[in-house]
């Protein structure tokens, strides 16, 4: 009796049908726990300590103040020796909306400004939003072609910048400002901010 072996046969490798699936998996852990871990508002951005992008935001056409036209603004006027909060905003961004009472609080804190950079909006659209909220902006710039917001590193409606008297961004929040973002975040931002000026 002779013991013959099949010396073609090929060993069975049904656990290389796993690695797909394991990879999966993995893949898929990591980004559960990004979700449940991530702090979408503290996006590093490489401007903190550093000037303000070169930008010239032209004014809100139409917007009045007391009978006079609301100025627009360009970075020359962000190194003007006081904090300047800049904030991007549209009509159109319903967590704009969210935001905005928190933005009325911050004109109450002394010794800082408030200006708007209106993004991709129409005119008329951008004026009804501030009829409708409330204008908080000292200044309201337009950046009706987007440009000016890839120079300043904006993912989204809405962000903000606080700039310290030198014309350095020294904070970036993206996203809405809600009651807890004011008080634990943007504040005390402020408060280190005027220190720096």
């Amino acid at each position: 009796m002779t013991n013959d072996v099949d010396v073609t046969a090929k060993p069975k490798r049904g656990w290389l049908l796993l690695i797909p699936v394991v990879l999966f998996l993995g893949v898929a852990g990591m980004f559960a726990y990004s979700l449940q871990h991530a702090k979408p508002n503290l996006v590093p951005s490489v401007l903190i300590g550093k000037p303000v992008p070169q930008a010239t935001f032209p004014p809100l056409v139409g917007l009045v103040r007391e009978g006079k036209p609301v100025a627009g603004f360009s970075n020359n006027n962000l190194a003007s020796g006081g904090v300047i909060v800049v904030n991007f905003w549209a009509s159109w961004c319903g967590p704009c909306v969210a935001e905005h009472p928190q933005l009325l609080e911050l004109t109450k804190v002394e010794g800082v400004k408030l200006y708007g950079v209106n993004y991709k909006d129409k005119a008329l659209d951008a004026m009804k939003f501030l009829n409708r909220y409330g204008n908080p902006y000292s200044a309201v710039g337009t950046d009706v072609p987007g440009r000016a917001a890839i120079d300043w590193g904006v993912y989204g409606m809405p962000e903000t910048f606080i700039i310290n008297g030198k014309g350095e961004i020294v904070y970036k929040h993206v996203g809405p400002i809600l009651p807890q973002n004011l008080q634990n975040e943007i504040l005390p931002a402020l408060t280190a901010a005027k220190a720096q000026s």
